[in-house]
């Protein structure tokens, strides 16, 4: 299958668009400031099953658990009716010109697409990427915030980066097969362990607490 995926960009905060529908009363987008593997993989797969996101399945939990613990890597959540209904995930980098911001993950959950959330969502997604420096002590200020997406994630996708401004600077074409977007929560023998019985760094110990 040729896929084709897209780099979107913006060079400053001014150049979002802010115009999409406001969230609906009664929803919000939240930080989690201390997310668990688990809650991460939860959104991972209940947004990423049906657009064939499959590169942290084969992840063991204290893989998984070392990303969440990364420096400028932070996880916002959508809640509509108390529930989660989608998500934005962001990396922040420390490069020469300052820091740049990267979109890991961004969607809905199935059931609430359609509704016009995602353009609120991804609209607060991007103003908090741009003000990740002021929540980690020694980053510089953002001077990028970037994303790519291809043509096997949601159709409204693409659409939805550029209405909140995001400029195309780069396409690529390859062939490619779409992987099983199925296993379980975890690989076979990565469940975590009763406390004191588990085995690993530190940091993926106290995640679980």
């Amino acid at each position: 299958m040729l896929v084709t995926t897209t780099y979107l960009e913006q060079t400053f905060p001014d150049q979002l668009d802010g115009g999409a529908r406001p969230l609906p009363a009664g929803a919000r987008v939240e930080q989690v400031e201390a997310i668990t593997p688990e809650f991460s993989k939860f959104l991972y797969r209940s947004v990423g099953s049906s657009w064939n996101w499959t590169d942290r399945l084969g992840l063991t939990r204290d893989q998984w658990d070392a990303l969440l613990r990364t420096p400028g890597a932070e996880t916002w959540v959508l809640y509509t009716g108390g529930a989660p209904a989608g998500y934005v995930e962001l990396l922040g980098r420390p490069e020469a010109a300052g820091t740049e911001v990267e979109i890991m993950y961004f969607g809905l959950f199935p059931e609430t697409i359609g509704r016009g959330l995602g353009g609120g969502l991804l609209t607060e997604g991007i103003r908090q990427a741009w003000q990740l420096h002021r929540r980690w002590e020694g980053f510089a200020p953002v001077s990028r915030v970037w994303v790519h997406t291809c043509s096997l994630d949601g159709p409204a996708a693409l659409a939805n980066y550029t209405a909140r401004g995001m400029r195309v600077f780069r396409t690529e074409q390859e062939e490619t097969e779409p992987q099983d977007a199925s296993p379980g929560l975890w690989p076979e023998g990565q469940a975590a362990q009763p406390s004191g019985q588990r085995t690993g760094s530190g940091s993926a110990a106290q995640s679980a607490q």
